[in-house]
């Protein structure tokens, strides 16, 4: 069964975003916002009964703002909008990022700020229920004045142009539109511009990022115990006492789930007294770390759940006064700032992680085998997978550079500061894809070093982690490819597969 959201007087949660995000839903409007979209719609009729300029809507746009359009060409001026901005360039987003587009487009419009008609909202919904996914290339939008070309290419598929996906095939729009039953619609006076403008594809982008980097994190937090167990660490740094004195929640929620990781295992018993002192950083520090990142993860989701029910589309209506007010809320500067940051975390997530790893194959210091294998010599065993590591580590320093500070004026100079916003999501996929393969060799070399203490045990949360492990890579006795087995973890990984243990602990786990 598809789940379905509502859009109406409650927010959705991250949690039904996240839902959404993963698998095909639908999304439905209630009564109250339904009549709250009419209402507001007539208030565009009787702005344009009074002859005076409203911008975009008897006007012409950005730069050409002071260029008056005549009544008998307002609709052809929605539709020379909307296939104009038709310009984004690249590969198609894919389709749990179209589908939180979509999603996120109706929630906006239904509010009733933005001049649209019902059936026009409901066209959106039908595209979701029929599974009549836009083509919409990735590249093109810089933040502002909305996602404009993306959501041009959106836009296009209702009126039956463009490409469109349906069902999982490619067709053009009027055929996936026939083929769903659905009409092409000829908008109307405001509704190009209420389309065009917003956050949408910025806004779907980043939450599709921070739901990857939720699994990253958890995952991260399993390879960082593991280790931990395999070079016969210290649980002594994750006393709840270090954490509270520092009062930091994420640090303190993350000091909780290392005690929970460790708890029973035989290993860390069989060292109660050993001669070492302090743990190397990437190990006794983990839930200062780990936890820093795990409150800037939760920082940008509250900052993401409220752009998901921002109204963000220019100009904007009010039925109070039936003013129409031009502003700036199409700029995605919130988006942006908050992708940046969330960029900086998955970086250290990565960057903790391949300290570990190297920690691990570092026999002087794990008291291990060399590079983890019998026979090291013969065998190289971990040595070249840390180098992976270590490029991805490299890579994701440099991707974290802050999309935000980077902008360029477009439209002749009035709209000379934009946020960058769909750069500062994209990136963010590509970063969260590099550091689950960092933990995905740091969960290998961990599982390795563990299996060296047998016959102890590590903890039974722990031996679950390795059994997952061992189900997609075999032990590594002799030197073979480990190239499929990163892959295979590195998806596990994105699918939430050591989520389990951390689920408690991350913004989406409402709803």
């Amino acid at each position: 069964m598809m789940k379905t959201l509502k859009a109406g007087a409650a927010d959705v949660s991250l949690g039904e975003l996240r839902g959404a995000w993963r698998e095909a839903a639908r999304i439905t409007l209630d009564a109250h916002s339904r009549a709250a979209i009419a209402r507001n719609q007539q208030c565009v009729v009787a702005a344009l009964a009074g002859q005076q300029p409203i911008y975009g809507i008897n006007t012409g746009f950005g730069s050409l703002a002071n260029v008056r359009i005549p009544d008998d060409e307002l609709l052809q001026l929605q539709e020379n909008l909307v296939l104009s901005h038709c310009a984004g360039i690249g590969e198609y987003l894919d389709e749990g990022t179209t589908r939180l587009v979509i999603v996120l487009k109706v929630l906006s419009l239904a509010q009733g700020y933005s001049g649209v008609r019902p059936e026009l909202v409901e066209a959106l919904c039908r595209l979701l229920e029929h599974e009549v996914y836009p083509c919409i290339p990735a590249r093109g939008s810089v933040g502002a004045s909305g996602d404009l070309a993306p959501l041009a290419h959106m836009t296009a598929v209702l009126l039956g142009k463009g490409r469109a996906r349906h069902r999982g095939r490619e067709h053009d729009a009027a055929e996936a539109l026939a083929l769903a039953g659905i009409e092409p619609l000829v908008l109307q006076p405001k509704e190009g511009l209420a389309l065009l403008n917003g956050t949408q594809v910025s806004t779907a982008l980043a939450l599709g990022a921070l739901f990857r980097a939720e699994d990253v994190f958890a995952a991260a937090c399993v390879a960082g115990a593991l280790s931990v167990d395999a070079a016969r660490g210290s649980d002594t740094p994750f006393d709840e006492r270090i954490s509270r004195v520092r009062r930091h929640r994420g640090q303190q929620d993350v000091a909780a789930l290392y005690r929970r990781l460790l708890h029973g295992s035989a290993i860390r018993a069989s060292h109660d007294h050993c001669e070492r002192v302090q743990d190397p950083y990437s190990l006794r520090c983990q839930p200062q770390v780990m936890g820093a990142c795990l409150t800037v993860i939760r920082q940008v989701a509250d900052v993401l759940l409220d752009e998901a029910h921002a109204v963000t589309d220019n100009p904007l209506v009010f039925n109070d006064d039936g003013s129409v007010i031009s502003g700036g809320n199409f700029h995605a500067e919130p988006v942006a700032l908050a992708c940046d940051a969330l960029a900086t975390a998955v970086a250290e997530i990565g960057a903790l992680s391949e300290r570990r790893i190297a920690l691990l194959i570092d026999a002087r210091m794990s008291r291990l085998p060399p590079f983890l294998v019998e026979h090291s010599g013969l065998n190289s065993g971990f040595m070249i997978p840390q180098v992976t590591a270590v490029a991805l580590a490299s890579e994701n320093k440099v991707l974290a550079h802050p999309a935000s500070v980077d902008s360029l004026p477009t439209s002749a100079n009035q709209e000379d500061h934009v946020s960058m916003a769909t750069n500062a999501a994209l990136r963010l996929h590509r970063m969260t894809a590099n550091t689950a393969a960092i933990v995905a060799i740091e969960l290998l070399a961990a599982a390795q070093g563990v299996e060296f203490h047998r016959p102890l045990r590590s903890s039974a949360a722990l031996e679950e982690a390795l059994a997952g492990v061992r189900a997609l890579s075999a032990r590594i006795e002799t030197d073979r490819s480990l190239s499929a087995d990163i892959t295979a973890l590195q998806g596990l990984i994105l699918d939430g597969g050591f989520s389990d243990e951390a689920r408690a602990l991350l913004p989406s786990s409402s709803g």
